[in-house]
């Protein structure tokens, strides 16, 4: 009769037993290996998804303030725009790969997003600075596999904050030198926006723009930027002169932009053209001492100085009688002049001659200042990035 085993013995032989063993170890092990890949494809999938929330984020706020400080939007209204802006952004990634239950989750978490929008005004109170911080967070659900560790889903955040302003960073006085010779009265290519047609004869015909006309309509693109910037007229003057045969009544430079405005939309085409007169006389009111001190008592502050020197033709006038270099030479001395004392001179040379480009070029403080405007749109185009440059608007991403 065989002898029982005792329980000691029993144990003994089990633990030695290696039957089995795999199928055991992989019962245990395949649920960790499939974690530890769901793992793997969660992280790659997280760091998308931060990627795609940071990218929303930041045009989120950078659209936010370049309408702020652009003026188009009232702060109510940008802070709705960026709102949309962010969730349709992050709508359209998640549309590619997840369920539309996952989708609605996302798209509920994201209507909480916080947006401050803090407006600050600059020590003289002429500018607005704006700070646009978006945050931004939802439950991203994770694959099947990691799941068997228990988790559900993980959350995912952003935070972007941008900065906008619109300011005169200078004080600063700007004089137009403005060609108002007979050729001015030709026509451009352009029609005119308020009425593109006219009825001539018995038929309708095109109605283009007059040189001048497009000078007006340019002159109030430059001050309005010129405005915007200065609302309060506690920083910017503005003077003009304008010229033909002979250098016309000047206007003297003021606060704010509303006497050369109407001076400008008062101006006739008539004459010839000498440009020397007009020129002098914009350099000798900038470099007067009484210039620095009227905005020394006004605002404190030195002033940047512009001349803004515009012409469709070229000299041929000088001293009371007909003369092709007399004015060009005597144009180009002041240009010397204005240089010498810092004051930034653009230049605009509205379909003009050659020797009329030519010396534009020479006036203009550097290549960057120049413009040559071959049709109304290019004018216009010129003398408001004149204004903005002056104006100085800028926006820019913190964080």
């Amino acid at each position: 009769m065989a002898k029982r085993p005792t329980f000691l013995q029993s144990c003994s032989d089990l633990f030695k037993d290696r039957r089995g063993n795999f199928a055991m170890m992989g019962a245990v092990m395949v649920p960790v290996l499939l974690a530890t890949g769901g793992v793997a494809m969660d992280m790659t999938n997280m760091l998308m998804a931060k990627n795609h929330l940071q990218d929303a984020t930041d045009a989120a706020a950078l659209a936010a303030s370049s309408s702020l400080v652009n003026q188009s939007l009232t702060q109510a209204q940008a802070k709705l725009q960026a709102a949309e802006f962010l969730k349709t952004q992050m709508l359209n990634w998640a549309r590619s790969g997840m369920s539309a239950e996952e989708i609605a989750k996302i798209e509920a978490a994201l209507s909480g997003t916080s947006i401050n929008i803090l407006e600050e005004k600059a020590a003289l109170g002429n500018a607005k600075k704006y700070t646009v911080e978006v945050s931004a967070k939802f439950d991203l659900p994770l694959n099947a596999f990691t799941r068997l560790l228990g988790k559900e889903s993980t959350e995912i955040g952003a935070l972007s904050k941008s900065i906008s302003s619109t300011e005169a960073k200078n004080a600063l006085t700007m004089y137009l030198v403005l060609d108002q010779s007979g050729s001015m009265a030709s026509l451009t290519t352009t029609k005119n926006p308020d009425q593109p047609t006219v009825v001539c004869g018995k038929k309708v015909c095109d109605n283009f723009l007059s040189k001048i006309a497009a000078l007006k309509l340019a002159t109030a693109n430059l001050l309005t930027q010129l405005k915007i910037a200065d609302p309060t007229s506690s920083l910017v003057r503005t003077g003009s002169v304008s010229y033909s045969t002979k250098m016309l009544p000047a206007l003297a430079p003021d606060w704010g932009v509303t006497g050369v405005l109407s001076y400008v939309n008062a101006l006739p085409a008539s004459g010839s053209t000498d440009s020397s007169g007009a020129i002098e006389t914009a350099y000798k009111a900038l470099a007067n001492n009484s210039e620095d001190s009227a905005h020394k008592n006004k605002n404190g502050q030195v002033p940047k100085k512009f001349i803004v020197f515009m012409t469709d033709g070229e000299n041929n006038y000088y001293n009371g009688k007909s003369n092709d270099t007399g004015s060009d030479t005597a144009t180009k001395k002041t240009c010397d002049n204005a240089r010498t004392q810092g004051i930034e001179v653009y230049t605009v040379a509205f379909m003009a001659p050659t020797r009329g480009q030519n010396l534009l070029k020479y006036c203009a403080t550097d290549t960057a200042h120049y413009f040559p405007a071959e049709d109304a749109a290019e004018l216009t185009a010129a003398f408001k990035y004149i204004g903005e440059k002056a104006s100085q608007m800028a926006v820019r991403l913190t964080k």
